[in-house]
């Protein structure tokens, strides 16, 4: 039986998470015509759901599913092969600093007033350029990165969980910027100001449709390589990553991938991206529309390629420090999967530090959990940088 405590902190994990009541159940989608731009096809042609049905009747409308998911499970392998090619990029050449009104982009079905009454008048400057990869939103093909300056070598992206609000983590930011540390805090696709009209949450980013979510990961990697090539134009070049739930696995997949990422703080990592949603409470509603079609193993298939688990041979090519946070009692990042990643770190030697709050994945940031993590993670970077 689960301690007074741990039942304690299911209870308030479960609160937290009864919060957002504006999740959408979606049908599973394949997803393929996402497919039409990404590297590693290695000869074979673009796919889409109507060319691999051809040939099928309605009737055998599950014999053309089976090829799309075939055709998505040999992507993700071709992928995890040849991964350098397919989160290669083209810098861009429109990096600008656009000074604007701060803005909290709420994903709430109701938004907190007290919060846009916080920020109205206030006013900071943000990193502009337009992704590499191109989808078809306008709105989430202009990068944007919030700056909070600070002179010197050092400096970090940091990349927000899944469904924050433009104001989430500022006060970490400004936490690194007093130990001497630049950062650039990055709306990854599909939110905030990213986010398209038609939707309130960031459901494009993490969704039952397999070959949009692969793309999203595709641009959050790429799109944080271009941040690192600002940084670099601006003169910093002591770099890391700081990265929470989603945007942790982002993180990963991004110093897999890049050399000049000699930093690295996870906060709430996981292995496989179907297994976090498949168990996560916060994916219950995506795993609702994936569960009449799919199970965990072939979720994870579908997903491979935008899974930790999947890179840790291309993470251990470079040197670099790591430190790796998990919630005793998280419900979304399951606590066994967050050992499986320490385990794996371990395995391949990795230089890394492991630190284990007493609390759940959306009490982490809550009061004192919050201070903790804080504490923790800006405690590794100022040590981290400093040797």
């Amino acid at each position: 039986m689960p301690s007074l405590y741990a039942r304690w902190m299911y209870n308030w994990e479960n609160r937290l998470t009864s919060v957002d009541n504006n999740r959408v159940v979606r049908p599973l989608e394949w997803g393929l015509e996402w497919s039409q731009k990404w590297p590693c096809r290695n000869g074979h042609p673009p796919g889409t759901a109507e060319t691999l049905r051809e040939g099928h009747s309605p009737a055998d409308r599950s014999l053309a599913d089976q090829s799309c998911e075939e055709y998505l499970r040999e992507y993700n392998r071709r992928i995890v092969a040849a991964s350098d090619e397919f989160f290669s990029y083209a810098t861009p050449t429109d990096f600008r600093l656009e000074r604007r009104e701060v803005q909290v982009f709420s994903t709430r079905e109701v938004p907190d007033p007290r919060l846009e009454q916080k920020v109205r008048g206030t006013y900071a400057e943000f990193l502009r350029f337009t992704s590499p990869v191109n989808s078809p939103h306008a709105e989430n093909n202009l990068v944007n990165a919030r700056w909070f300056p600070r002179a010197g070598r050092r400096a970090v992206v940091l990349l927000p969980h899944w469904n924050s609000d433009a104001l989430a983590y500022t006060a970490l930011c400004q936490l690194l910027t007093r130990l001497g540390i630049a950062v650039l805090r990055l709306s990854m696709p599909y939110h905030d100001i990213r986010r398209p009209a038609e939707i309130h949450r960031a459901d494009y980013a993490v969704s039952a449709n397999v070959g949009r979510t692969l793309d999203a990961g595709r641009q959050g990697v790429i799109d944080i390589r271009c941040c690192f090539d600002w940084l670099e134009q601006q003169g910093y070049d002591q770099l890391g990553i700081v990265g929470t739930s989603l945007g942790s696995c982002y993180a990963f997949l991004a110093a897999a991938h890049d050399p000049r990422i000699r930093v690295a703080a996870f906060n709430h990592a996981s292995t496989y991206f179907g297994d976090v949603v498949w168990q996560g409470q916060s994916t219950r509603h995506i795993r609702l529309g994936l569960e009449p079609h799919l199970d965990l193993e072939r979720t994870r298939a579908l997903w491979l390629a935008i899974s930790p688990m999947s890179y840790f041979r291309q993470f251990a090519r470079w040197p670099r420090k790591s430190l790796i946070v998990y919630a005793r009692y998280d419900l979304t990042f399951p606590p066994e999967l967050s050992r499986e990643v320490v385990a794996e770190f371990a395995r391949h030697k990795l230089d890394h530090k492991v630190v284990v709050l007493p609390c759940g994945h959306y009490t982490t940031g809550e009061t004192p959990y919050k201070y903790m993590d804080a504490w923790h993670l800006a405690s590794f970077l100022r040590s981290a940088f400093k040797n």
